[in-house]
């Protein structure tokens, strides 16, 4: 039985074949993944479900393609679309037809439903999941326009289980988020949406207490949308929303608003598992924000600061986050003009050896002795690292080495234009097998003799 559905639109048969661009062929591309539920005590059981995948292209309306039924089907996944390019009334008649039909003979049971690149007619789309689809759960709605409020609220309110909203790099009033709300924040657990100059209004309804289930918020930016710089009511929306597990603002500029001087203690957010603050652009976090925001987070797994430059490793090493797993540290398109520490690397990889598994120090300025030092952290024991990023930095052939002997479940190491490395070796490696050809090299690097030197000096 269909449970997640993703629109999206094809290109015409037409292009796909080179045969013109003037004629317009309106195609569906169905990708069925089909789950086939296996009896515990049938012969080739496993834990895993196994799969059988199918794809079609074909002409017309999609009744043919998914009128069959399997009794053993637990779940499919479809995509089907059109063309973007302006279709005929009669051809885009036809295709609202074919969604009408789909919602009304198929979709029952969905509970995941995606709609991608749908410039008009989105209304339509939403008005006929809310009519057939009383168990949908998440809703997405991906570069789309024309998304009114009175359909979005009226989703909701035909959709009792509603509980997953994704919003990203769709045209979206701010009164049409607002207006859903309203009427499903209560019940509201995932939230993603792209930065607008009126998303003050909806940062200040979630901090008064419109969504207290909220687990995951998400606010990101597009890399040619404009930078603007917005407030974050930290303190209000960690009273409102407690639940809070993952919270991700990405590439957008923010400080922290300042809380009334009347305002009560807050408790912080004691769930948060995963913070996300990396950037492409000019940013305002420092120490004394990061631990605004974590001074409660005993629970954080995955901490991602790529571009927050002025962090220190100070401040990171006095964040009450015992078992950190992943740490972000990488700077992509800082200004080479800005400060940089040199040294207290090993602040970070000594706090968290024990549980670390992926470290970015991509672009930092630590010197050769200070990595020597942080890296010789994960000899004491098994150490738990996987995957280590340190492209651009000072990072040398004999501490690479006692790296690669002393974490063998290392499966991605990066080391692109590592100065002090020799040719040959200064690039990224996947997998175990890569990693082992690394080692080797460098021991080979290692193992030359020194040139002479000048008899004059």
């Amino acid at each position: 039985m269909l449970q997640r559905c993703e629109v999206t639109p094809t290109r015409p048969l037409a292009q796909a074949e080179g045969r013109g661009e003037n004629k317009v062929h309106v195609w569906y591309l169905i990708i069925l993944d089909v789950y086939d539920r296996v009896a515990p005590h049938s012969p080739g059981y496993s834990r895993q479900r196994h799969t059988r995948s199918r794809a079609l292209l074909v002409p017309g309306p999609l009744q043919p393609a998914i009128a069959g039924r399997d009794g053993d089907r637990q779940q499919v996944i479809l995509q089907a679309g059109v063309s973007p390019i302006r279709q005929p009334p009669a051809t885009e008649k036809r295709v609202l037809g074919t969604v009408e039909w789909l919602t009304a003979s198929r979709f029952s049971l969905l509970r995941d439903f995606a709609l991608c690149h749908w410039k008009s007619h989105v209304p339509f789309v939403l008005k006929a999941l809310g009519e057939c689809c009383p168990l949908l759960a998440s809703l997405k709605l991906s570069h789309c326009s024309g998304v009114q409020a009175e359909s979005l609220s009226l989703l909701a309110k035909r959709c009792p289980r509603l509980e997953s909203l994704d919003l990203q790099h769709s045209q979206v009033d701010s009164s049409a988020v607002l207006s859903f709300l309203g009427v499903a924040g209560s019940r509201l657990k995932r939230l993603w949406l792209t930065y607008s100059s009126r998303m003050n209004a909806i940062l200040t309804t979630l901090a008064a207490g419109s969504c207290p289930g909220l687990r995951l918020l998400e606010v990101n930016r597009d890399i040619k949308q404009s930078s603007q710089r917005f407030q974050l009511p930290v303190e209000q929306l960690q009273a409102a929303s407690p639940e809070l597990q993952v919270l991700r603002l990405l590439n957008v500029i923010w400080s922290p608003k300042p809380s009334p001087r009347a305002a009560p203690a807050t408790l912080g957010f004691p769930q948060l598992e995963e913070l996300c603050l990396a950037t492409t652009v000019l940013s305002f976090v420092t120490d004394g924000v990061l631990r605004q925001l974590l001074w409660a987070s005993a629970r954080l797994r995955m901490l991602d600061l790529r571009g927050c430059f002025r962090v220190t490793p100070k401040g990171l090493q006095e964040l009450p986050c015992p078992d950190l797993e992943q740490l972000h540290l990488g700077l992509y398109c800082s200004p080479s003009a800005l400060p940089l520490p040199t040294t207290g690397s090993p602040l970070l990889t000594w706090k968290w050896q024990h549980s670390l598994q992926e470290l970015d120090l991509a672009g930092q300025s630590f010197s050769e002795r200070d990595l020597e030092q942080a890296l010789a952290a994960f000899a004491r024991g098994p150490a738990p690292l996987r995957a280590l990023n340190l492209t651009g930095t000072k990072v040398t052939l004999s501490t690479v080495s006692a790296l690669i002997l002393s974490c063998p479940g290392l499966s991605y190491l990066n080391l692109s234009s590592c100065r002090h490395l020799p040719r040959g070796t200064k690039r990224a490696y996947r997998g175990p097998a890569a990693i082992r050809q690394c080692l080797q090299g460098l021991l080979t690097h290692s193992d030359e003799p020194e040139p002479a030197q000048d008899a004059g000096r």
